[in-house]
């Protein structure tokens, strides 16, 4: 299902927007949106020409020019508008992600939710991209700075949340005054293209938001674009490590959020019951398939006694298609990624961890040509097991043990990722020396996936990010503006000359 076809008259076409159209491309390559939990073909998308990346880009280009000059709340008013139509359309928005990319209506709609959380703080950009201002710092001189727009600006977005992170990048763009170019995920595009719609509706220009698709030649000509000035990424750490290399070099600023393997340290005082609903929410959620889901859980001293008890919560999730009441776990995305957790499962036993659980192959009637991988658990993993060293990206719990919180904390600290981390327990003591001492960007206390409200920045930290600001919050801002410091001064006519001053100080 993943090879490039040519379109039938059969199935829709994914479109681009160029210029404030939704047109058809005039690609041959094209690749099949099918239905993870019945192979079902939803769609097909187009591979964009280099022609039409140029286009998109000169549209974007073309647009900026007046685009810049839109008074700040012209701009917030239309995130305003675009912020309720997200909510009155909700439900299709949560049914056309399901079908796409396969994870159950509630948790569709907590995709789009957590995007529209960033649409209604871009709606605030009047208090956000605000400049200083010192009055007279010398005689008669004032101080002060601007916050204006890059350009174009461009963002490539992973098949995992194909709602929330497009929502994180193109609004903060637009509204700080940018032109923006967005290339979705090629395995589930569509939900992406109905949120592009309703920003159109809600009163973003033409040009202004432009979308092409494609895979690796689209992505190179996104980070080779000479009128590209800033490109946001959020997707697996290799092809974030290739988009920052190949970006970075042409003058554009970059920020890639990539992989992770994220740990829970179980301290033996946690509330039990809160503790295991939080692992397995959090591990088998969204089939694993988060960047911020926990996929390993290190159990310190009498925590170890926790296994049966966890894999009996996790017998308890059912698997099904994520349009069925009461699913908990959906399919992957893809044949080729349940076989790939399939065969680290394989790899997992091979390497002498302990299979408590296993989730290969599982029974879902009626959904037999599915995706799917059910809840699995290994425990007594060790660094050095590749089920440790790599991003599994399925429904997969690996569990380590420590004898003391100072051992925890040393094998989190001691793993190259640092996007999510977090403590149960209940003593403050425990939890903040773990807040101080560990080297996580993103610190949960009985938050198992402990991604910030859109107030604050994501801040992802080592190998699981690339550029120094992240995606939303305060950094975004600085990401998207470049800061002009402007110095100034202003005669009247009853200003004495000082005459000529050849020194670098201001009087």
């Amino acid at each position: 299902m993943d090879a490039k076809v040519k379109p039938t008259t059969q199935v829709a076409t994914v479109k681009l927007l160029i210029g404030g159209e939704f047109v058809e491309s005039k690609t041959t390559e094209w690749r099949d949106v099918v239905n993870p939990a019945t192979q079902e073909v939803l769609a097909r998308v187009p591979f964009a020409t280099p022609a039409e990346v140029d286009a998109a880009v000169a549209s974007a280009k073309d647009a900026f020019k007046t685009w810049k000059k839109t008074p700040i709340g012209a701009r917030a008013r239309i995130f305003l508008k675009y912020q309720q139509l997200i909510r009155e359309n909700m439900g299709e928005l949560a049914a056309i992600l399901t079908a796409e990319q396969g994870k159950t209506l509630p948790d569709a709609e907590g995709d789009v939710f957590r995007g529209l959380e960033v649409v209604e703080h871009a709606a605030s950009i009047g208090n956000l991209q605000l400049g200083e201002l010192a009055n007279n710092v010398a005689n008669g001189v004032d101080t002060y700075t601007l916050l204006q727009p890059l350009g174009v600006c461009a963002g490539i977005t992973p098949f995992n949340f194909p709602a929330m992170i497009p929502l994180w990048m193109f609004p903060m763009a637009i509204v700080t005054g940018n032109t923006f170019v967005l290339k979705p995920s090629e395995q589930d595009p569509m939900v992406t293209m109905r949120l592009c719609e309703l920003a159109l509706q809600a009163g973003i220009p033409a040009g202004v938001l432009n979308v092409i698709h494609g895979g690796e030649a689209v992505v190179n000509a996104i980070c080779d674009h000479k009128d590209i000035k800033a490109i946001s990424f959020v997707g697996s750490t290799k092809v974030g490590t290739h988009v920052y290399n190949r970006a970075i070099p042409t003058g554009k600023r970059v920020q890639c959020m990539m992989g992770a393997k994220n740990h829970a340290i179980v301290m033996p005082d946690a509330n039990k019951e809160q503790t295991l609903n939080a692992l397995a929410g959090a591990g088998f959620g969204a089939a694993g398939q988060r960047c911020m889901a926990v996929s390993v859980a290190v159990l310190v001293g009498d925590a170890q006694k926790w296994v049966p008890e966890l894999v009996e919560k996790a017998k308890t999730l059912k698997i099904g298609a994520g349009t069925d009441k009461g699913v908990d776990v959906g399919p992957v995305i893809s044949c080729a990624a349940r076989d790939r957790v399939n065969g680290l499962i394989e790899r997992g036993i091979a390497d002498g961890a302990t299979l408590a659980l296993d989730g290969r192959k599982p029974s879902v009637p009626g959904y037999e040509t599915g995706n799917f991988v059910g809840p699995t658990v290994f425990a007594d993993v060790k660094p050095g097991m590749v089920i440790y060293e790599q991003e599994i990206f399925g429904p997969v719990l690996c569990l380590a043990n420590a004898a003391t919180i100072d051992e925890a904390i040393e094998l989190i600290n001691a793993n190259p990722n640092g996007n999510g981390t977090a403590i149960f327990t209940q003593s403050g003591a425990a939890a903040r020396k773990f807040q101080e001492e560990i080297d996580v960007g993103q610190v949960g206390i009985n938050v198992p996936i402990p991604v910030p409200v859109p107030m604050f920045s994501f801040t992802g930290s080592r190998a699981s990010k690339l550029g120094d600001l992240g995606p939303y919050g305060k950094q975004v801002i600085m990401f998207y503006t470049q800061t002009k410091t402007v110095t100034a001064r202003w005669f009247d006519d009853s200003t004495v000359s000082q005459g000529v001053n050849t020194t670098i100080s201001l009087k």
